[in-house]
This record gives C-alpha cells, structure tokens and sequence, in this order.
C-alpha cells in the first residue's frame, strides 16, 4: 500500500482561536492612565509589588500627592463612604467616574467638579492641580491624604501600601507621606524602583554570586 500524508483541516481551529481573541479584545477592562509621570530612582532590591489589594500613593518631581486603590469594588464603597461623611453630593455617574478611574490628586473641595469633568478636562486638572493636601501631622482636617488612608483601609484592612515617588522630588514631600503613615500606625509599606544591576565588588554582588551567606 503507497504511503499518504496526513492531512489536518485547522480551519476549525483558526476559528476558535479568533474567536477567543476577539472574546478578550471585547471584554478586556484597560487599565486607566495614570494622571502623572513618575521616573522612580533605580535600586538593587527583586523584592516582588503585591498583585492586588494594592493602595497606591504618587509622589511627582513637584512634589503632589497622588491616591488610589486598584478594586473597583472597593474603590465604590471609598467613594460612598467619603461622599456621606463630607457631604459632597456626589451622583451617580461622578462616583462612577471615580470607581473606574485612576489615582486621584485633588482636595476635596475639587473633588465633584473633577469627577463631573469629561476625560479630557480631568488631564487638564492634573496639570494644574496641588494634589492632596498633606502635612507630617495625621489630622484629618489638614491632612487629607490621612483621611484617604483611613476610610481606604477601613473598606479593606487587607490594603498593602506602595509609595511612586519620583526620584527628583525632595525628601522633605516624601517625608509628608511617611509622616502621615507614622500617624496612622502604619510602620510597613513598599517603595516603587527600577530595577538596577549589582554592582561588581559589593557585598550585595557577592551574596548574589554564592560568594558569601546571605540574604540579596
């Protein structure tokens, strides 16, 4: 009997794999644009960012303050919460905004008017705005970045803190934020770097290399 070649129809299979892709294209949630640019400053450090239960607090070269919290769950009982017990009259809509939005920097004297803006005049609130009001006192009158915290962390105790700041900015904007973390008790937290190669001939490099015990 002469030998034939197998023949296999991947029509089907092409089908089913366009299929998926525009399952996925269709209902994939982009992740919003972040209000600012932050070039953090480069360290040695393979410590892993949390995945999720994420509170992300910004830090930009001129110093403002930036707020948010990745569930969008959760995001909605903040924003609920802080509308009843400021009064801001919220609607639905502006409340919804703020659910499905990125990280936040106004007081909350803007905060309606930012959350009625269309998207592209709330890019223009970031470039004008002065960010949350913070200060190394954890008052919640003047420190509203305290408050933020706060009612965040009361809607999901679970919240693990990362700190975005940029590498221009001043140690004295950063030291607000570890002012206000010391006034909420909250003594662990993350910072956010680029990754950078050890340097050759430091104890870092020879830990690394199995030169010495250690931890890298």
């Amino acid at each position: 009997m002469p030998r034939k070649s197998t023949h296999v129809d991947m029509t089907a299979m092409c089908d089913v794999a366009f299929l998926l892709l525009t399952f996925f294209m269709l209902a994939t949630s982009f992740k919003p644009e972040e209000p600012v640019t932050v070039k953090t400053p480069s360290s040695i450090s393979e410590i892993p960012l949390p995945e999720a239960d994420i509170m992300l607090i910004t830090v930009d070269a001129d110093g403002r303050i930036f707020f948010s919290i990745d569930n969008k769950i959760q995001r909605t009982e903040l924003i609920q919460t802080i509308n009843e017990e400021k009064g801001l009259q919220l609607t639905d809509e502006e409340m919804n905004s703020f659910a499905i939005g990125s990280s936040l920097g106004v007081p909350f004297s803007q905060l309606k008017s930012y959350l009625a803006a269309s998207p592209d005049e709330q890019r223009s609130f970031h470039s004008t705005t002065q960010g949350i009001p913070t200060d190394t006192a954890a008052n919640l009158e003047t420190n509203e970045l305290s408050y933020w915290i706060q009612k965040a962390r009361y809607t999901n105790p679970k919240l693990r803190i990362v700190i975005k700041a940029d590498g221009a900015v001043s140690y004295s904007e950063v030291k607000k934020v570890l002012r206000t973390l010391e006034g909420n008790k909250i003594f662990k937290f993350n910072l956010l770097t680029d990754l950078k190669a050890v340097p050759p001939g430091t104890a870092a490099y020879a830990i690394q290399q199995g030169l010495v015990e250690g931890n890298p």
